[in-house]
């Protein structure tokens, strides 16, 4: 892909395979929402960490996280704001109710169920709020980027798709797997609760870790 500007490009779409099947903040995101609400739930965060990407992809190729990684400051207020939103998110799932289960009938109104516009949102908001990301993407794609390329703009973005379709591809099958296995446990009410307070201790545990990364 020379006249691109991308060199070694096979080798970088083995590297991003072999980055998404290490588990990481995203796929431990993305499995702890298949199996507390669902593969639905699942797979809107993986597509909601997806768009995560291609706004850092577009802000790396344009130079802006360039500047942003240059600031201590700023990676301490991203950094700080991330983990506080994932602590927030777990508690809320930690201090989710038990909803009695009923028996003879149908309840009439089912519980209303997390939207997945929000859970989309919510996906994106912890990739973006995420300055790892932010360094990874600033250190891993110019090493695919030739010196001389005439747009190197351009070369960026063409990784940041290939990046972006690779992952979403393998995040949205970590999502159905994930949902599959919890499917029987969640019929039940209770285990459910449960999952979801499990997943919930999760997220306050990463929320925590995140807000401790050093540059």
């Amino acid at each position: 892909m020379i006249a691109t500007g991308v060199t070694d490009f096979g080798l970088f779409c083995a590297a991003v395979l072999l980055l998404n099947i290490t588990p990481g903040p995203d796929t431990a995101y993305i499995v702890g929402r298949s199996l507390a609400q669902g593969r639905a739930a699942g797979l809107m965060s993986a597509l909601g960490i997806s768009a995560g990407c291609c706004v850092h992809a577009v802000l790396s190729a344009f130079g802006l996280t360039a500047i942003l990684a240059a600031s201590a400051t700023a990676f301490t207020v991203i950094k700080l704001a991330g983990g506080a939103y994932l602590i927030y998110l777990g508690l809320r799932m930690v201090l989710t109710r038990a909803k009695p289960a009923v028996a003879d009938r149908a309840p009439a109104n089912p519980p209303p169920q997390v939207r997945l516009r929000r859970i989309f949102l919510q996906a994106m908001a912890t990739n973006l709020l995420n300055p790892k990301v932010i360094l990874f993407f600033l250190s891993f794609f110019p090493q695919f980027v030739r010196a001389d390329a005439a747009d190197k703009t351009l070369s960026f973005l063409l990784l940041g798709v290939a990046f972006v379709l690779i992952s979403t591809i393998w995040n949205s099958g970590t999502a159905l797997a994930a949902g599959v296995l919890a499917a029987g446990a969640g019929r039940n009410p209770r285990v459910k609760t449960w999952l979801e307070r499990g997943v919930g201790a999760a997220f306050v545990a990463l929320g925590m870790r995140l807000a401790m990364a050093r540059p």
